[in-house]
């Protein structure tokens, strides 16, 4: 991995750009839930219903932020972050990255990194104290850049197919 000289742009996705990022987040979440074992008719109904009560009627509520990731004059990837509806551990306003990808054509070049340090400083610009996020256990490369971002786990959840 090699780190970009600088770190990516956060371009706001807005639009027609919103509602087609929207229908690409119900089908990498789909996934993730096929992933973890659910078959894909109900995965793609959880997912649907998540994202349709994240941003009702299409549109992004106040207090969270949707991004393209932008590096170069190319968009690689988004990123989701915003308040959290709970407080830091500390009693400080924590915000989270509720959705980050970098494509995978563009991975390898520390966009991710790059783009965790943009979230970091946006979340602090905007008044955050601290910023949490969720991470699938099979995504062991996700969880070895934030662990090496000084991320840490503070819970895990588990589960066990009954078949």
């Amino acid at each position: 991995m090699t780190s970009p000289a600088t770190l990516p742009d956060l371009e706001p996705i807005t639009g027609a750009d919103l509602t087609e990022w929207i229908e690409r987040s119900v089908s990498e979440y789909t996934a993730d839930l096929v992933r973890l074992g659910r078959d894909h008719a109900s995965a793609q109904a959880v997912a649907r219903r998540s994202v349709a009560a994240q941003f009702p009627e299409g549109r992004v509520p106040p207090g969270q932020h949707v991004f393209h990731i932008v590096h170069d004059g190319r968009r690689v990837g988004y990123l989701w972050l915003g308040e959290a509806a709970s407080r830091g551990g500390d009693g400080g306003v924590q915000w989270w990255v509720w959705d980050v990808l970098v494509d995978e054509s563009a991975r390898g070049r520390g966009l991710g990194r790059g783009t965790m340090l943009r979230a970091e400083r946006f979340a602090r610009e905007n008044g955050a104290d601290e910023l949490g996020l969720s991470v699938f256990g099979f995504n062991t490369g996700a969880q070895r850049l934030y662990a090496s971002l000084g991320y840490e786990t503070t819970s895990i959840k588990m589960s066990k197919r009954l078949d």
